[in-house]
């Protein structure tokens, strides 16, 4: 049975806030493909200031990625 996007939050609320197993697998399985990105040198990241850490694609696409989250800039 597929679970929705709430359930995951419902379990994180009732966990204090604590990232599921699955969030936690879905994103190490992002930041291993964006590594990748980087190592092939199609990208480069940086931590700004605030904590976050800035992808810029060649391409010229920049992001923001978040605990959470991620937020295209430009």
């Amino acid at each position: 049975m597929a679970r929705s996007p709430t359930t995951d939050a419902t379990i994180q609320a009732r966990n204090g806030g604590a990232i599921s197993a699955r969030a936690q697998d879905a994103k190490s399985l992002v930041m291993a493909a964006i590594g990748e990105l980087v190592g092939d040198d199609k990208a480069e990241w940086s931590r700004t200031a605030t904590g976050e850490i800035e992808l810029r694609l060649l391409t010229g696409e920049v992001f923001l990625l978040g605990e959470l989250s991620v937020t295209r800039v430009a």
